[in-house]
């Protein structure tokens, strides 16, 4: 599909701004680590008119790839050839994938990526690719996160401060994503920094994906962060709850619903999710004031009412509990802004 043209994009010496992307690719990537960020490059080039960025994909030996997914994906540069030269590099950004667990055991791989990364101006991956330049010695000392079902691996490295429920970490001149299509998250905020927030929304725009996403500072939602309950009555409960914050979410009153007595219910529920039922209810209802809080201009004491926390103040406590800041804050940093 042929975007509109838009304005063109010029640096302060009048000279067009056209920022390299190299991309990092091996056997056994997810393909969407790539397809994601690229198509977010590509369409802010059709957006802006003009060339913002130039993208190229990186192999071994310059040799095609196969993704897990068995899809074949081509290369134009061998990463050793890059490795060696002398050019500058905006970009730098490795992806994951099931391939990853044999590259982190790589000497070669690693110096190259080491080598390309000094000449780099930041150095940024999708998913598990965190623990690929982690595994390089490039996140020492960084925050950072990955795929949460990664995050306790790379957490072990020394040095690294993991952020688990991220869905992106920018610090510095590192950025690392989650999962798979936080890829595409990560691109949009790479736009956003490089060429502003009007050209960041377009793209989510013409890409139909939120600029950014509503709770995207969670890489999965509180409902999933719970084990799912095994027994039919507390299963049920868990699945309820979510669409039913606004009601006395008691403990008494839930095992009601469960036809058990409270004490029961609740060794039951905590035996099967992990957690207590009190804790669960009040992330979910945190959860839910949050994406309120980002979407919505909905006043704090509203949206402690619509999530069932009745005063602002309980709200407030709750915030500083689950978020380690306070609604207004949060508010401020993470509200949607139209472009």
């Amino acid at each position: 599909m042929s975007l509109p043209p838009g304005p063109g994009r010029v640096h302060d010496d009048g000279v067009s701004a056209s920022r390299t992307v190299t991309v990092v690719v091996f056997d056994g990537l997810q393909l969407l680590d790539l397809a994601g960020p690229v198509e977010v490059f590509d369409t802010a080039n059709q957006v802006a008119g003009e060339a913002l960025y130039d993208v190229s994909v990186a192999s071994v030996s310059g040799q095609p790839v196969r993704s897990s997914s068995q899809i074949e994906v081509g290369a134009d540069r061998d990463l050793a050839a890059v490795a060696r030269a002398t050019e500058a590099l905006d970009t730098l950004l490795v992806v994951g994938g099931s391939g990853t667990r044999a590259l982190m055991q790589d000497d070669v791989f690693l110096a190259d990526l080491r080598a390309m990364a000094g000449r780099a101006r930041r150095v940024t991956s999708v998913c598990t690719g965190a623990l690929v330049i982690g595994s390089a010695g490039l996140l020492d000392g960084y925050r950072a996160t990955t795929h949460w079902a990664w995050c306790d691996l790379l957490a072990e490295r020394v040095g690294v401060e993991v952020l688990p429920d991220q869905i992106y970490v920018h610090d510095r001149d590192r950025w690392t994503s989650a999962g798979v299509t936080a890829g595409i998250d990560l691109a949009l905020a790479l736009v956003d920094a490089d060429h502003g927030p009007e050209l960041a929304h377009q793209v989510a725009g013409w890409l139909v994906v939120f600029a950014r996403r509503p709770g995207g500072q969670a890489q999965f939602s509180a409902a999933l962060r719970a084990q799912a309950a095994r027994s039919p009555a507390v299963a049920e409960v868990q699945r309820w709850l979510t669409d039913h914050l606004d009601h006395d979410l008691t403990v008494e009153r839930l095992a009601e619903r469960a036809a058990m007595s409270p004490r029961s219910f609740a060794r039951s529920f905590r035996a099967e999710t992990g957690t207590t039922p009190a804790a669960h209810v009040e992330e979910l209802r945190v959860e839910a004031a949050r994406r309120l809080l980002e979407t919505t201009d909905l006043t704090v004491g509203a949206i402690a009412r619509h999530v069932g926390l009745r005063h602002p103040e309980t709200l407030h406590r709750a915030f500083l509990r689950q978020a380690g800041t306070t609604p207004a804050r949060y508010r401020q940093h993470f509200a949607h802004r139209s472009a």
